[in-house]
């Protein structure tokens, strides 16, 4: 019982604070569930996959309440997001490929993106405009979400706290950027669930998500991201990417400790 009342905490925690810029709290939810509530590996990276399906439907029905949803960017995002997500779960399942290098790698791109995004916020004076920089090309768009689809369907974390930060970089807004990174999350996270349980079939081991914790995770999730999308049109654009920024450098600091 206290597994599931903290399970379902975290989420809501964690979703209220990430879902106003597009990261659904999954990549924050992954260290919470292998050190403190004990989910075995592989599995936990479907049970966080779970934890955003049931989750981001929350902010999403908000942001749709608020015409905030759809558009090209999402298109483009889903149209690399669903293949890679299959085929980092397949490499996940029967390669096992090892963490550690890859959460350092991470956590340096992570860092490095954070510090950029609140440096180039705080440099700019109240008055002027964020600099102009020219947005992705639509291919680039395409190719960036193949590789975070990828990346997520190996460990399990949501595209916005990869994605977020590029884009929003790049000179897009994060009013624009939060909803197509959380719908991207969302649909990539339904395929790669799904391409899990079909794996737990056929293969042995703790492959299939933690069913009871993930819907717990994402009940909680439900009703923060609701209430962080929600709180989004109230905060100032340059409040919302220096949290982007430092939630990107704090999911560094995760990952540095976990290679550690």
């Amino acid at each position: 019982m206290t597994t599931i009342l903290l399970g379902l905490a975290s989420g809501l925690l964690i979703a209220t604070i990430t879902a106003p810029v597009g990261v659904s709290g999954a990549v924050f939810l992954l260290p919470v569930q292998l050190d403190v509530l004990h989910v075995p590996s592989p599995a936990v990276t479907p049970t966080n996959l779970l934890f955003n399906v049931i989750a981001i439907p929350g902010p999403l029905g908000r942001y749709h309440q608020q015409k905030q949803l759809g558009g090209h960017l999402t298109r483009l995002l889903v149209l690399g997001t669903l293949p890679g997500v299959v085929l980092g779960a397949v490499v996940r399942v029967h390669f096992a490929p090892g963490a550690r290098l890859f959460r350092l790698l991470l956590a340096a791109m992570l860092l490095t993106l954070g510090v950029w995004l609140c440096a180039r916020t705080l440099r700019r004076q109240p008055h002027q405009t964020v600099p102009s920089v020219s947005s992705p090309r639509p291919r680039t768009i395409t190719v960036l979400a193949l590789i975070v689809g990828f990346v997520g369907g190996i460990y399990g974390i949501g595209g916005g706290s990869l994605l977020g930060p590029i884009l929003v970089g790049r000179g897009m807004s994060v009013a624009v950027v939060a909803p197509a990174t959380l719908a991207s999350t969302f649909l990539t996270s339904i395929v790669g669930v799904a391409a899990y349980a079909v794996l737990a079939l056929t293969t042995a081991g703790n492959i299939a998500p933690h069913w009871a914790l993930g819907l717990t995770c994402g009940l909680g999730g439900l009703a923060g991201g609701y209430l962080g999308a929600r709180l989004q049109p109230h905060l100032p654009n340059t409040a919302l990417r220096l949290l982007l920024g430092v939630l990107a450098c704090a999911l560094a600091a995760v990952y540095l400790i976990q290679a550690a």
